[in-house]
């Protein structure tokens, strides 16, 4: 038990030095100024497709399922103020961010943990860089930064999907889905989405990140990392998820 816990405390530890090193990093902005535009394109732009297919899945899904749920006498533009609801406050955030732990997160820790065993970073620090700022600090911002902007495009697209999915395939008015879409809107749910976002991106930038960055030697070092960070990355995830409903769910209400 006491072993346990000891070994606990030393990972929590651990990754409490990494953050620290990201920190000092953000203090050199000539090493990872001009990475980090690249890493925007690798984690924003190049994620775009994926994110949009995903958003419109989900936009159709929750329109169909919402008005086959509803019984007799309950309004119809019910089904737009679910769909909003449920795809501003927690599945576009939430999916999105899941979504890219496995395209996004495996990327950064492969890339980094690959260059962890064939001793890259030993040499970056050999010619006196700081291979965190090089490394890790222009992900990290580029997650940070291109996350929201992802949410932002995957609601859009989700509500849109929605509304024609339900006007389309079922017997919703656009007048009803439109009143739906109005109904107890608050400027903060906008807010609350990508708020949930940006710490998304940060949990995907932080865990994958120091994964890669004490990947093991060989090829099956680097694989056993990169799995490792999806799952924990995911799990933080559903966890910082819980956390920020449970601290500013009383806010959303309009």
């Amino acid at each position: 038990m006491i072993g346990a816990l000891s070994s606990l405390f030393g990972r929590i530890g651990e990754r409490g030095y990494f953050m620290r090193d990201i920190g000092r990093g953000f203090l050199d902005p000539a090493t990872y100024g001009r990475e980090t535009i690249r890493q925007m394109r690798n984690i924003g732009v190049d994620s775009v497709p994926l994110a949009a297919i995903v958003a419109a899945f989900i936009g159709a899904v929750t329109a169909f399922q919402t008005r086959y749920q509803l019984f007799g006498g309950v309004q119809l533009s019910v089904v737009g103020l679910i769909s909003r609801q449920s795809i501003v406050l927690e599945l576009g955030p939430l999916l999105t961010g899941l979504v890219l732990t496995g395209r996004v997160g495996a990327r950064i820790t492969a890339e980094i943990g690959t260059m962890r065993v064939t001793e890259q970073i030993d040499a970056l620090e050999t010619l006196a860089y700081d291979p965190v700022a090089y490394l890790v600090v222009p992900r990290f911002i580029a997650a940070v930064l291109m996350l929201p902007i992802l949410t932002i495009l995957a609601d859009a697209i989700g509500v849109g999907t929605a509304y024609f999915t339900a006007v389309i395939a079922t017997d919703v008015t656009s007048a009803a889905f439109t009143e739906g879409l109005r109904l107890a809107f608050a400027p903060f749910q906008i807010v609350y989405s990508i708020i949930k976002a940006t710490i998304f991106g940060a949990a995907i930038a932080f865990f994958c990140s120091y994964e890669g960055y004490t990947a093991n030697v060989g090829a099956e070092g680097v694989g056993r990392s990169t799995a490792q960070a999806v799952v924990i990355t995911s799990v933080a995830i559903l966890v910082l998820d819980a956390l920020t409903a449970l601290l500013l769910a009383p806010y959303l209400q309009a």
